[in-house]
């Protein structure tokens, strides 16, 4: 240690730090706010921040914004902190469309509006722009937030309007908004499909694409980050003969997907990608009939070799998991309807 240069020693003990004391050491002198702000100490801040102590749920409702810690040993919420959101809302209608990093993209509900926001640092950034790009319609478009083999922060946005369907990608790096071109099946242009948000896994952002009605189909979309090339892969080979929704889930950098299926009864089984191919992982017990609204409220969460299904009301039950137990929780994008998150606390800037 006595060798090595004091600058390599204070970068080292740095990136340890939680956020919000990285956020208080800018102002000790102007070397650490240079050192602090360069690229490379965020990006090594933030692969050091997955932990389950910088882990925190986010919770909107129409009265209030809150963040939790999660407490591992429990697996369960700590005392909730009101957050007040830094730019204008009207009665928190603003919803969560991807999280990536401790960056969360967010529509605010009455104007379309999308931005970025960290919401430890507080800093946010707006997306919309003059020219109609930025503008979420909810039930019609897709998100996914990703990072490129550049460390560019970028958000894919896919726009259906009047059976047109139109790709565009926002750049952090040159704060602009560009199309590109979709090729596949001209029906998922259709309202008739519903498309999740784009969850991340090594270095590609998969969406599933559910027809809205029993026995319809159900495929995955894939987007390659960096050639930015889109491709179909298959959905789980489920039972068709109900209602079947997948939510998936990056675990160590592998994808996973819960895709349940059910009428009267629900069953979901947990998925693993291997190449293009799925592995079931397990099944659940069938759960007892549920109300519909519920059944589309259901969140996932994996940690300490346990499956836990929630809903809003609570935890619907508990599935042990013959896995090695994970270092904090990995829970599915789609969460509670949009209005929470489970993020990590980083020093990551929604704009350069």
């Amino acid at each position: 240690m006595a060798d090595l240069p004091t600058h390599t020693i204070v970068f080292e003990i740095l990136t340890r730090l939680p956020a919000k004391d990285v956020g208080r050491s800018k102002s000790v002198c102007k070397q650490w706010y240079a050192l602090l702000s360069t690229q490379d100490f965020v990006r090594i801040h933030c692969s050091r921040s997955v932990v389950s102590s910088n882990q925190r749920v986010l919770l909107i409702d129409d009265l209030t914004c809150s963040v939790r810690p999660i407490i591992s040993n429990n697996n369960d919420y700590g005392p909730s902190s009101i957050v007040t959101f830094p730019f204008h809302h009207q009665n928190n209608d603003v919803s969560i469309r991807s999280h990536l990093n401790g960056l969360l993209c967010v529509c605010l509900n009455h104007t379309y509006e999308l931005l970025l926001w960290n919401p430890t640092t507080t800093a946010f950034k707006r997306l919309s722009t003059p020219d109609s790009h930025g503008f979420y319609i909810n039930n019609l478009d897709a998100i996914g937030l990703y990072v490129d083999a550049d460390d560019d922060y970028k958000v894919l946005h896919i726009k259906r309007r009047s059976g047109v369907l139109g790709v565009y990608v926002y750049s952090r790096e040159v704060d602009s908004w560009r199309n590109i071109p979709f090729i596949t099946r001209q029906e998922y242009l259709s309202p008739h499909f519903n498309w999740s948000a784009g969850t991340f896994c090594g270095g590609t952002l998969y969406f599933t694409v559910c027809e809205c009605w029993i026995g319809g189909t159900n495929v995955v979309i894939c987007f390659d980050v960096n050639s930015e090339q889109f491709k179909e892969i298959s959905f789980p080979p489920v039972p068709s003969n109900g209602m079947v929704q997948g939510v998936l889930v990056n675990v160590k950098n592998v994808l996973h997907m819960f895709a349940s299926t059910g009428m009267f009864e629900m069953t979901i089984d947990l998925w693993t990608l291997q190449g293009d191919y799925w592995i079931k992982v397990l099944s659940c017990p069938p759960i007892p009939p549920i109300s519909l609204s519920l059944w589309c409220d259901i969140t996932h969460y994996v940690t300490n070799g346990n499956w836990f299904v929630m809903t809003k009301l609570g935890k619907l039950f508990t599935i042990e998991m013959d896995i090695k137990p994970f270092e904090c929780f990995y829970p599915v994008s789609w969460f509670r309807g949009f209005k929470g998150a489970v993020f990590v606390q980083t020093i990551v800037s929604p704009s350069i």
